[in-house]
């Protein structure tokens, strides 16, 4: 029971996400920016649903939660709002370039340059553990890890020096 809530939470805060950035991205575009990346985005949101569906199919529907780690996953949604809030009509799921426009340095990116994908990498380690499913945490954390280094680096060569 608790397994199936918080993952159509998660689903739902993913999908009220997609829209505040198909917005954004249609907004940044109309202003001149210009997307890169677009190779691994679908590679990205198939990560994302694999590893929430993985949750569904291997992890019994009548495992408790731990409720520490389940408060460490609440937490973590604290540090995504803040990410989404710092960035605010910038923010998008997709790497959207708005030439000439500084980085933003506040909230979160005062003290690093890529908080999201920290708050992302930590979601997909300690949602699975919530319910005991460290061979999940630890498969999809490879994954990310791996689609993150090149998400990164194309995001890195496309802001340049700024």
């Amino acid at each position: 029971m608790w397994l199936y809530a918080i993952v159509a939470l998660v689903v739902l805060q993913r999908l009220a996400e997609l829209a505040v950035s198909a917005r954004n991205t249609k907004r940044l575009l109309a202003d001149g920016a210009h997307e890169v990346g677009r190779r691994h985005y679908p590679l990205i949101v198939t990560l994302h649903v694999l590893w929430l569906l993985a949750l569904i199919v291997f992890v019994d529907s009548a495992t408790e939660p731990n409720f520490w780690l389940l408060g460490v996953f609440v937490l973590l949604q604290v540090a995504r709002i803040w990410v989404l809030a710092s960035l605010g009509p910038r923010w998008s799921t997709r790497i959207i370039v708005l030439p000439e426009a500084p980085l933003v340095v506040r909230g979160p990116y005062r003290f690093m340059r890529h908080p999201n994908y920290a708050v992302v990498a930590a979601e997909i380690a300690v949602l699975p553990l919530v319910f005991g499913a460290w061979q999940i945490a630890v498969v999809f954390t490879v994954l990310n890890a791996a689609m993150l280094w090149w998400r990164i680096g194309v995001e890195d060569h496309a802001l340049g020096r700024r």
